[in-house]
């Protein structure tokens, strides 16, 4: 039986004071000095975690040649950029990445229940240029990662590509102009052009917990799952191996959401440990009608997908919503609260004040979900999430709260404090011991960490400065893809940008279509360099700090990846924001941008 939301007859007036004293309540009893300290780099002792489960490494020789271009990372933004290039005439292409194929982020989450929280049709890239239709509304893992393949294969990224090969060392040769770059290999190649998607879904983490590595059962982190100790494949077939198995899973964000229901169907007992609940609304998922997609899918589809979605998500004035769902939902609650103001009432304070009531009325309905669906009330109550939604990552699930109703899982809410220690035998929880033969990290990946330590390389420019160095103060670039100093490298993420952090793999997609063209431009005309003049640089630096800053994760809201785990960011945050009148603004200027053919605040030389 599916469970909706009261009608707005039956809801309670919202008392606005009320939730903003909860919500500082609960945020303050999360927050730690320490921060992003908290966690465990995978390193030393442990660094089996990051071992790969999935594909056997293949010996071979060093590579000791020259390529056009070199792509660091495999995922989306090395796929995309590849393809672009290959479709700009530049064969050359040669793309480094640390897992077993390509995929990224897809190649090592496979976790069972892994899919996108974002529509297939504007999350999965090149969807047109390849002619696959997505089987779901929100795709699994398996097919993600097949797709991930698919456009490998397309356009022959495979025949240069290095798996299994992590960079060391990027550094500018500036008598030849090009790249000299290490790998762990025992590479040492050149390339004239370099891009980096090095993003921060990549370098899992573990939680910083008492004992850790005194336990002496099984443990794995969730974005390197061991089939071989819970059966099953991340395909759905049941995790058969778990039937006698006690199972503890530290951590309840976006990963543990999709796995638990798994593991709930599947483990002997399963204790989930959850120190800040996630936000769970329907995800509603349903198989592609192929009619449907013959009559959607004419030239030119998914650019129009991708454009409604952003222009929805982001407030921007689309007559119609195709997309249709949880990340656009809010918005349409905003815009509709907005434009029943009185025009002379439309101030930046009572636009905020209208953001905030759809806000709070958005997870009131959230919050009344658990208690429609989970059948203990005290389960269900510290299963509400209490802060604004874009203070962490929605969550759309149709099974996670469900989870709870199985007489096998308890939740181990930690009441804000996290995991107290870990025993040789137990998980301990405000002095009680729940022994486990396993223990299950599903604690994410870095990301407040700096660029270079994610990368695991410190890329050198002009005159031996370090992109740390240069960065010292904060991130400086042009369109978050040009940074001064560092001339015929392009760097392929969000900030700086559109900044779109709903539905990331656009920023990727736009970023890819541009790179493509200035090195289209710069080989057709003989250069042998370009780069982002300082001037060039320095304005659109300034050009950002014009804007409201960041709308997602802001210290009032409960600590978590989006806000710097609540502590202060230091002045270098003040950078990390996007173009200042919003993603849709900014990828019609890029379009704009690289479409006269100036490339305006490049030099090519």
């Amino acid at each position: 039986m599916s469970v909706t939301t009261p009608p707005p007859a039956l809801r309670k007036p919202i008392d606005k004071d009320a939730l903003r004293r909860k919500y500082a309540e609960e945020r303050d009893k999360r927050l730690r000095p320490d921060g992003n300290n908290q966690y465990l780099r995978l390193q030393g002792q442990l660094s089996h975690y990051l071992d790969d489960p999935y594909t056997p490494r293949v010996e071979r020789a060093p590579k000791t040649d020259h390529v056009t271009f070199a792509f660091i990372g495999g995922g989306f933004a090395g796929l995309v950029t590849g393809a672009r290039l290959k479709e700009a005439g530049v064969d050359d292409v040669r793309i480094i990445e640390k897992g077993g194929d390509f995929g990224g982020t897809w190649y090592w989450n496979r976790y069972p229940g892994a899919q996108c929280d974002t529509a297939a049709f504007v999350y999965m890239p090149l969807l047109e240029e390849t002619g696959h239709m997505p089987s779901e509304k929100y795709t699994h893992a398996p097919e993600i990662l097949e797709h991930c393949q698919r456009i490998g294969k397309q356009y022959g990224l495979y025949d240069n590509a290095l798996f299994h090969t992590e960079v060391k060392d990027l550094v500018w040769d500036d008598d030849q102009s090009y790249w000299i770059i290490r790998t762990n290999r025992g590479d040492e190649f050149t390339a004239q052009f370099v891009g980096m998607g090095t993003g921060p879904l990549h370098v899992p983490k573990l939680p910083g917990i008492p004992g850790l590595t005194s336990f002496r059962g099984h443990s794995f982190h969730t974005s390197r799952w061991d089939y071989d100790y819970t059966g099953g494949d991340p395909s759905g077939a049941p995790l058969d191996k778990l039937a006698d198995k006690r199972v503890a899973i530290i951590g309840t964000g976006a990963t543990a959401v999709q796995c638990v229901p798994h593991l709930a169907r599947a483990c002997k007992k399963l204790y989930v440990c959850q120190r800040t609940p996630s936000s769970v609304d329907v995800r509603d998922n349903r198989p592609t009608d192929p009619e449907w997609f013959k009559e959607i899918a004419t030239p030119g589809w998914q650019q129009r997908w991708l454009e409604n979605f952003t222009a929805n998500q982001t407030g921007g004035m689309a007559e119609v919503d195709l997309v249709m769902d949880g990340w656009t939902d809010l918005s349409r609650r905003i815009q509709a609260r907005i434009a029943s103001l009185p025009a002379e009432e439309r101030t930046p304070a009572k636009m905020w004040e209208a953001f905030e009531d759809a806000d709070f009325e958005k997870m009131e309905e959230i919050r009344m979900r658990v208690e429609a669906i989970v059948e203990d009330p005290q389960t269900a109550e510290p299963l509400k999430a209490w802060y604004r939604q874009l203070c962490k990552r929605p969550c759309f699930h149709d099974e996670y709260l469900q989870a709870f109703n199985e007489p096998s899982t308890t939740l181990v809410d930690t009441n804000g404090l996290g995991v107290e220690r870990i025993t040789e035998t137990a998980v301990v929880v405000a002095g009680q011991a729940y022994e486990v033969d396993c223990i299950i990290y599903a604690s994410g990946f870095e990301v407040g960490t700096a660029y270079h330590e994610r990368a695991g390389y410190d890329m050198v420019g002009r005159g031996g400065v370090k992109l740390s160095e240069y960065w010292a103060d904060g991130m400086r670039t042009k369109h978050g893809t040009h940074v001064h100093g560092f001339p015929n490298a392009f760097i392929v993420q969000p900030t700086q940008g559109a900044n779109l952090i709903s539905n990331v793999p656009h920023n990727l997609t736009e970023s890819g279509r541009t790179i493509a063209m200035i090195v289209k431009h710069a080989l057709d005309h003989g250069h042998d360099e370009v780069e982002v003049s300082q001037q060039a640089e320095e304005e659109w630096i300034q050009l950002l700090l014009t804007g409201a800053g960041r709308m997602i994760g802001s210290q009032d809201c409960t600590p978590g990846y989006y806000n710097n785990e609540g502590q202060p960011t230091g002045p270098q945050a003040r950078l990390f924001v996007g173009y200042p009148h919003g993603a849709m603004a900014f990828f019609k200027y890029l379009k704009e941008w690289r479409s006269n053919g100036s490339f305006e605040g490049l030099e090519f030389r």
